[in-house]
């Protein structure tokens, strides 16, 4: 076996599973091989100084929307994924819709596969879809290394022919039986449609298309109820289920009753609701709209109370970009604006400065919801999600004096918009490494293109 070590990264303040440590981190090969207390420097091909920063695992963002094929003029793997590793991302799953086609049979996610190789930054899994007549694609999906399967419950929008669409309670009740046949993971955006489309249409008759129109049309009890009916489905079926983007506390305490019940089930929340409230989306305007839409200020502090009291299992950006004009009210209202966050950079940053700086969540609570708890569910875990001898060498370098104010300058994504333009953090990702290189410096950007790997997520079944 090969001796010494690759790279050296030396007394930063390590978030490990539990617990946080002035250690150093030696790498060798890409992997982690020792923690431990003034490692020898000369034995060292690199040394990295991290003396008054903070190494947290990198994180897995196992819910963005990078496109390809077909729509990368929107966002694609190579502006997508220099986004998330400029904000201490080094893992992420990319959803199935959105792509055209979208990725709902084994052909479609060998075209999201090519296009992924050799340009993605960070290593990556693919979700799989759960659409109206592709039942017989599930196990092929499966068996190709999909991480799990997305459904929506009410419309995800789009013009093209051949997008995504949302299943009915049959197609639903039916898919999720087939994939619990070989242990397939289900994630679902969970709003009404007969709710939420009757509402819209209500609405727009009486001329409310601005930010409050939009907010109640998607009430919580939309979410409540898709959420209810799910776990329905899961306790007929046995069908292993993940909400995604869960806004409200009420639906958290719903499928916390559920998994005290032994229902499989995890719930996702994303920085937006932790941060931003209904008022910040009319004030900030549709670059702050998204479905289920940001709640009120109480709402969020619920949410938070419930981070704190490890009922949310996992932290994601839901980075659904768009281009600017998309987001513009020339032409359009409100309503009809795009409706999707562009935060893929900012996620670890704001969890950082509102969690652990502004309310005291211990630096660990959050690197277990950006890292290890995504890695865990989507069976990633044996490589990606800790700072663990054995494991990728995956981390994040932040400088937790290092407030800086955000600007479109900044972002790395392809289109510069998002809510978060003008905010102030507390802290920045200095650097980012994947399995021990050098992926983005603040100084440099993105020093190692299109060296992301895919992943073979473990399955289960």
């Amino acid at each position: 076996m090969k001796e010494g070590y690759d790279l050296i990264v030396k007394g930063g303040l390590v978030v490990l599973p539990g617990e946080t440590a002035i250690l150093d981190i030696g790498i060798r090969e890409g992997r982690i091989a020792a923690l431990g207390e003034d490692l020898p420097a000369a034995s060292a091909v690199r040394i990295v100084d991290a003396l008054g920063k903070w190494v947290l695992p990198g994180m897995v963002d196992a819910h963005v929307h990078l496109n390809e094929p077909g729509m990368g003029h929107w966002e694609g793997f190579a502006t997508g994924t220099a986004a998330l590793a400029a904000g201490g991302c080094t893992t992420c799953i990319d959803m199935p819709l959105n792509g055209l086609p979208p990725t709902v049979n084994a052909a479609a996610l060998s075209m999201k596969a090519d296009r992924a190789a050799g340009v993605a930054n960070i290593d990556y899994a693919f979700w799989g879809g759960l659409v109206p007549d592709n039942a017989g694609d599930l196990q092929p999906l499966h068996e190709a290394g999909v991480a799990a399967f997305k459904a929506f419950l009410s419309d995800p929008g789009g013009e093209a022919e051949n997008r995504f669409r949302e299943v009915d309670d049959v197609t639903l009740l039916s898919g999720m039986r087939t994939l619990a046949s070989f242990g397939g993971l289900l994630g679902l955006h969970a709003e009404s449609d007969a709710i939420t489309a009757r509402l819209a249409a209500i609405a727009a008759a009486e001329g409310r298309t601005d930010a409050a129109g939009f907010i109640a049309s998607r009430p919580v009890v939309a979410e409540l109820e898709a959420v209810s009916r799910a776990l329905l489905f899961a306790r007929e079926t046995d069908c292993r289920l993940h909400f995604v983007h869960v806004s409200s506390p009420e639906a958290v305490e719903l499928i916390g009753l559920a998994k005290r019940e032994g229902i499989d089930v995890t719930a996702e929340t994303c920085p937006h609701y932790l941060t931003l409230t209904d008022q910040d989306m009319a004030r900030i305007g549709p670059a702050a709209k998204c479905a289920p839409p940001m709640r009120d200020g109480a709402s969020r502090e619920r949410l938070w109370a419930q981070v704190a009291g490890g009922m949310i299992d996992m932290i994601a950006s839901d980075h659904s970009p768009s281009p600017e004009a998309w987001k513009s009210l020339e032409g359009r209202t409100f309503m009809d604006a795009w409706g999707g966050i562009a935060g893929a950079q900012s996620s670890l940053e704001l969890m950082l400065g509102e969690g652990a700086v502004k309310r005291g969540i211990p630096l660990p609570v959050i690197a277990r919801l950006l890292a290890d708890g995504p890695a865990r569910r989507f069976g990633l875990d044996g490589r990606k999600g800790r700072i663990a001898i054995g494991l990728d060498a995956d981390f994040a370098i932040v400088d937790p004096e290092a407030s800086y104010t955000l600007r479109r300058e900044d972002l790395y994504q392809r289109h510069r918009h998002s809510p978060y333009i003008g905010r102030t953090f507390s802290c920045r990702v200095v650097g980012t490494y994947l399995r021990g290189e050098l992926v983005y410096s603040l100084n440099e950007g993105i020093v190692r293109a299109g060296g992301g790997e895919p992943l073979i997520p473990k399955k289960r079944g």
